[in-house]
């Protein structure tokens, strides 16, 4: 997916800044063109926030910085889903960035299993900043035993969008179990209306976070707390069956990514929206190139987030506790960095850091304080909480911070990362909804398919 966030709870302060002698490590998939050459003097950043708006006020803050630096700085927007194949490419032609900036748990994983990170200057980064102002949920994500792997810098949560309109008409109660979704989706669902929207499509990450994150909330895991892969358990055979029928019966025709689930919603086609929390500032109509085009939208363009409801976490039958997918992601400096580096990375948690999360400030938990009134959106620009009530910014800030995405607390970061080049789930899940798999078969190629990338990994 294009990028969906992070998170820290308390504020960091400014200053602290401290040259590292060592480099942290974090690469990410680009083009080998976008590698800095040998006679380039310029400090070279990836960034996983590639969308072209995002990238101009990314470039914004890098040239203030270069400014009062006196360091070149080359900005170069990268695909996530290229990220193992184009990581090792790099690497191999010695040609990694100095930098790296939005960096996922797994492309921080796939890292450090390939030796690519100095803990040294993340640790040493962290120290500095305070290990105070990080949420303490991040710091763990971030690190293997004592070493700090990156530093986190802020957080993104999935979420469930409702017409809360049309529940209200039909007396349907919120989706925030397996029954009341389909329940919801089947009463909906007509030739003008879907009753849910959500990915479905091989070879993207959308489609796993999607659906790890219904997964989640039924106690489906990828590994248990020995590693043992287990996509084929009776409770993720659950989640492929509720998933499966949500995107095969009760959605518009056809495979669906991160751009037409959200214009179906927009145009008011469905009833229900698997998204990130990105889709805020869209659903407000604050981007010109994103906005919802539904008839009562037309005249109002904060109509869909007026009519709306958010649920973040859901339960399914074998839950023993509502969950969702959350997002942690950090910044990074590659063992072959500049000394700048780290000084670059040190402004962007200081000086750096309310006009980095401004950009896209439906990614909560930077700075709490200033979040919630924060200006959010690109073309149109108006705090988050003029738009939406109290209680859906605090389950924003709440997801963020508890996230336990799939493989990480379990230890088997390096088998999350790998599985980032070929998307086992998200295949499992393409065929279930192309009617290919019954879930049980996709649960099962899953686990297989998942099984033989951890043997490789050996």
């Amino acid at each position: 997916m294009r990028r969906p966030r992070r998170p820290r709870e308390v504020p960091v302060a400014p200053g602290g800044r401290r040259r590292a002698a060592g480099a942290l490590a974090v690469a990410l998939l680009a083009t080998t063109t976008a590698c800095a050459g040998p006679d380039d003097d310029a400090l070279v950043v990836w960034t996983l926030e590639n969308l072209p708006d995002r990238l101009a006020a990314q470039q914004e803050i890098l040239d203030a910085w270069s400014a009062g630096s006196g360091v070149d700085v080359r900005l170069v927007g990268v695909a996530e889903d290229q990220f193992n194949q184009l990581l090792l490419t790099s690497a191999a032609a010695g040609e990694l960035p100095d930098v790296v900036g939005a960096l996922p748990l797994a492309g921080v994983r796939a890292l450090a299993a390939a030796d690519l990170v100095d803990t040294e200057v993340a640790g040493t980064l962290v120290e500095d900043l305070g290990e105070e102002t990080f949420t303490p949920r991040a710091l763990e994500l971030t690190r293997e035993g004592d070493e700090q792997l990156a530093v986190p810098s802020d957080g993104w949560a999935q979420l469930l969008v409702y017409r809360r309109d049309l529940f209200e008409a039909e007396g349907l109660a919120p989706p925030d179990t397996y029954e009341a979704m389909v329940a919801a989706a089947r009463a909906l669902d007509g030739p003008d209306l879907a009753g849910f929207t959500g990915a479905s499509v091989a070879g993207d990450s959308f489609t796993q976070q999607s659906f790890e994150h219904v997964a989640l909330g039924n106690g489906c895991q990828l590994v248990d707390a020995d590693g043992t892969v287990t996509l084929d358990d009776p409770r993720c055979v659950e989640a492929f069956t509720t998933y499966g029928e949500l995107v095969r019966d009760l959605s518009v025709p056809g495979g669906q990514d991160v751009d037409t689930t959200r214009a179906t919603y927009f145009a008011g086609g469905a009833a229900m929206l698997l998204w990130s929390s990105f889709v805020l500032d869209e659903m407000a109509g604050l981007r010109d190139d994103a906005l919802p085009s539904c008839p009562e939208c037309l005249e109002d363009p904060r109509f869909l987030a007026d009519v709306s409801g958010v649920v973040t976490a859901v339960r399914g039958p074998d839950g023993e506790e509502a969950a969702q997918f959350g997002e942690v992601v950090s910044w990074a400096v590659t063992p072959t960095a500049r000394p700048e580096a780290a000084d670059l990375v040190a402004h962007m948690m200081g000086e750096g850091y309310e006009p980095w999360l401004g950009f896209a400030p439906e990614e909560p938990t930077r700075y709490l304080d200033a979040w919630a009134t924060l200006p959010a959106g690109v073309d149109t620009r108006v705090p988050l909480a003029d738009v939406y009530p109290p209680e859906v910014l605090d389950a924003l800030v709440a997801g963020t911070a508890a996230a336990r995405p799939w493989g990480i607390e379990q230890g088997q970061g390096a088998l999350v990362g790998a599985t980032l080049g070929e998307q086992p789930v998200a295949a499992a899940v393409a065929a279930v909804a192309s009617g290919e798999l019954t879930p049980a078969e996709a649960a099962a190629q899953a686990a297989e398919d998942v099984r033989d990338i951890q043997r490789s990994l050996r």
